[in-house]
This record gives structure tokens, sequence and C-alpha cells, in this order.
């Protein structure tokens, strides 16, 4: 009896802060039956379900989860009318909330359960699955508890999603990765940091087969990738736009070489502590820049003078080419080498506040700037780079 109290208490105190928000001007001719007391609603279980639709949109998750427990009419209304929806606030039974809405949650597209601890479990997502058919983006990171059982449900259930974060689910496997990816091919957005079981080449190759949309993808610390995975990938995914390679310590320069070749529109690079990266790998993003889309990069390629004035006059504005790249830790990369991938590409900086050449332990790379520091590069006959006074 007192938790009713209480919660009614919660509601009405909800109610007054909404009143003043929505006022007289959302009351239309037809809803001359709701009472009205200086141009508010008198009382918040008069609300019309269209006017309680669009006072949810304006309020955060907490209320709407709150309002959904007044009655069943504005339950169903507001299972009917919710899209969007963020679990991220909620400490603990989370588990429990997600069995008990899902099921009116019909319309849901875009869901995020984020969790600082994980909550999680498998038998929620199997009920998101069995009832949110239309979901597009849905957050799982941090979900420890999850097993394969979850993504084979959503591969079942949820062919339409484009964007998928189950970042630190370390207990996924590739098979159920892969599984995943024979069913939801709209994939868009991939976010697989630390799923150090389900990031493996078999999946990546799954995922170059299915996910040819594929715009985003974050492997980072996945260290079973190998050149074989990101290959397939490079081959797959010519959309591909952000990739985050960091600590996938197996790669070499082909799996660079490939990104170089076959993805003509990457604008965010990460190769931290990539170690077996060197001058060849940055050679062939150079050139790839300054020739659109060449089939390989020779590994004594240097670049001419005049390719490298052509490449820097198309400006920052330009839709195409790198204007993010990490290359911490990458001991093996020499200067020059790196001087023309900055020089190629004008929205790579390594100037204050602008860095988007990241070089950090690389002792070696010290000279390496971008043109707002250096006032102008060239580069001589045999590769190296000058300094051209006016």
């Amino acid at each position: 009896m007192s938790e009713d109290r209480s919660r009614n208490e919660d509601l009405n105190s909800c109610f007054e802060k909404l009143k003043m928000a929505v006022g007289g001007s959302c009351r239309t001719d037809e809803e001359e039956d709701v009472e009205m007391e200086d141009g508010a609603v008198s009382d918040w279980r008069d609300i019309p379900m269209e006017l309680l639709l669009r006072v949810m949109s304006l309020v955060d998750d907490r209320t709407v989860i709150l309002a959904s427990g007044v009655c069943a009419g504005w339950r169903d209304a507001i299972g009917l009318g919710l899209t969007h929806l963020s679990l991220v606030w909620m400490k603990k039974n989370m588990n429990h909330l997600v069995i008990s809405l899902a099921p009116k949650l019909t319309r849901l597209k875009t869901l995020n359960l984020r969790q600082d601890k994980p909550q999680l479990e498998d038998n929620a997502v199997q009920v998101i699955a069995n009832y949110c058919h239309d979901l597009e983006d849905l957050d799982l990171s941090k979900s420890f508890k999850l097993t394969d059982r979850s993504l084979r449900a959503l591969a079942r259930g949820c062919p339409n999603l484009t964007k998928l974060n189950i970042s630190g689910c370390s207990a996924f496997s590739d098979d159920a990765l892969e599984y995943l990816t024979n069913f939801c091919r709209n994939l868009k957005i991939l976010n697989l940091c630390g799923c150090v079981k389900a990031a493996s080449d078999k999946a990546l190759q799954s995922i170059g087969r299915n996910c040819s949309r594929l715009q985003s993808l974050n492997l980072g610390w996945c260290d079973n990738v190998s050149d074989d995975g990101v290959v397939s990938l490079a081959f797959g995914c010519p959309h591909l736009r952000v990739l985050d390679l960091c600590g996938c310590v197996r790669i070499t320069d082909d799996s660079v070489i490939a990104l170089a070749n076959r993805c003509p529109h990457l604008t965010s690079l990460g190769l931290y502590y990539c170690q077996n990266i060197t001058d060849r790998a940055m050679y062939s993003l150079a050139q790839s820049r300054v020739k659109h889309r060449s089939l390989s990069a020779p590994s004594n390629w240097k670049p001419s003078s005049a390719s490298l004035s052509a490449s820097v006059k198309k400006g920052e504005d330009d839709d195409e080419g790198l204007k993010s790249l990490n290359i911490s830790q990458c001991t093996a990369l020499t200067p020059p080498a790196v001087q023309a991938v900055c020089d190629s590409f004008p929205a790579l900086h390594t100037c204050p506040g602008r860095h988007s050449l990241i070089i950090s332990g690389c002792l070696s790379l010290t000279s390496v700037h971008c043109a707002c520091t250096f006032p102008a590069h060239r580069f001589s006959l045999n590769g190296h780079p000058t300094l051209t006074h006016n």
C-alpha cells in the first residue's frame, strides 16, 4: 500500500512539472471534454493519448518508465508511440525491467542498454528479439553475462539492425557473430572492441561476405585478427569509413595496403600498437590519395612533388581521404613515409589542438609536421622532405 502511495505521489510531482511545459497550446477544439485550469490540463489521468505521447517526447526516460505504470491505457499508448529508449541510468534490476517492458515496445528503433555493472542476461535479450522486430540501433556494451544465445536470438528477431555495440561482451564466440551477420546484412556501424573471442578472421570474412554496407567497425584489442580477416573486410566492405585496429598486433602492411586500395572512403584509421606496420603501409596510403584507388603500392614507391602538391590543393573540405590516423607506438615507421601521408591528406594535423595524426610514443617521428606547422613541404628526388622558404 505504501509503495502505491509513493508511486502516485511521484506521478503527481512529475505531472506538476509537466503541466506548465504543455500548457494550453496543445489543446484542440476536439478536446472540450478535458478540464483545463489556467491553460493547463487539471489532472494527469485526463491527458489525451496524443498529448501524452507529446509530453513523453519532452521528458527523460525515467519519467517515461514511471508513466507506463499508471494504467494499461497509458502503457499501451507509450508502447505504441515510443521509438527511442535508454536505460543507462539504471543501476540495478535492468534485466527484470527489460523483460516486462519489451513486449509492449513493438515499435522501438533505438535501445541503449549500456551498463557500468553487468545486469543483462540472455532471457532479456531474447524477449527484445521476440517483440522488437523494428529495432535498428542496439547498445549492449559491457554486458559480460550475455552468451551466444543472445546474438542468435537477435539474428532471428532483429534483421533490421544497422548499428550494434557489443563492445566488452567477451563471452561471444565467432560462430555466433558469423551467424548474426548471415541475417543482419544491413549493419553499418559495428563495435566489437574487446570481443576477443568473437572478432576472429572467420568472423571478419563473414562480415565481408554479408555486410557490404558497413561504414564503421571497431576491432580494438581483438588480438585474434590477422591480415586474412582485414583483407576480406576491405574487399567486401568498400563503403568503410572508420576502422579501429588498435591493439591488433598480428596485422601487417598487407592489411593497410588492402584498405588503401579497396576502401576509398576511409576517413579514420586506428593502428595504435600495430608494431608490424612499416613504411610500405604508409606509402600505400599516400599513393591511394594521389592516384585514386590504385591497385597496389610497390614497397619502394616514393611520391613526386607534383602529385603531393595536387593532393594538398584539394583542401580539407574534400569528402575523400583520411581525417584521423593513429600510429602511436608503431615504432618501425620513419619520418619520410609518415610525412608523405601527412602531405597527401590535408586534414591530418600535428599542430597543437588539432591532433588528428597521432604519433605519440614514436620519438623518431618528431620531425613530421602538417602544413599548419611547417610553412611548406616538398619532396626531393631521393624522397626526403625539405623545407621550402618563400
